[in-house]
């Protein structure tokens, strides 16, 4: 089992920043890839960005490429999401996934086998 603590999320205005963080503990030998994914009121599920812990390759949805960034600490088994330029369409509940499967999409989110609880992140215009 891992278990998954987020922190770090907030209210913030258009432009701003934040960076959410992603504690892991349990058997985080096991993880293959960790990823961020939001889901705001009444839309499903979406795939933000991804990281491979071991290889380190990063993935990000198109409408976050050039403003966050997904990176790693494997001594804190902590993975971040530097979140520059927000902006309201980012509001969502932000909840981090681990994988342990070896997959080819990390972006699928039924590839992932722990969740966290997720944060709130607002951004007000």
């Amino acid at each position: 089992q891992v278990q998954l603590v987020e922190s770090g999320g907030g209210l913030v205005q258009t432009g701003g920043s934040l960076r959410l963080s992603c504690a892991a503990s349990g058997r985080t030998s096991s993880v293959y890839a960790m990823g961020w994914f939001r889901q705001a009121p009444g839309k499903e599920r979406e795939f933000v960005a991804a990281i491979r812990w071991t290889l380190g390759g990063t993935y990000y949805t198109d409408s976050v490429k050039g403003r966050f960034t997904i990176s790693r600490d494997n001594a804190k088994n902590t993975v971040y999401l530097q979140m520059n330029s927000l902006k309201p369409e980012d509001t969502a509940i932000y909840i981090c996934a681990a994988g342990r499967r070896i997959v080819p999409d990390t972006s699928d989110w039924t590839n992932y086998d722990y969740w966290g609880q997720g944060t709130q992140v607002t951004v007000s215009s």
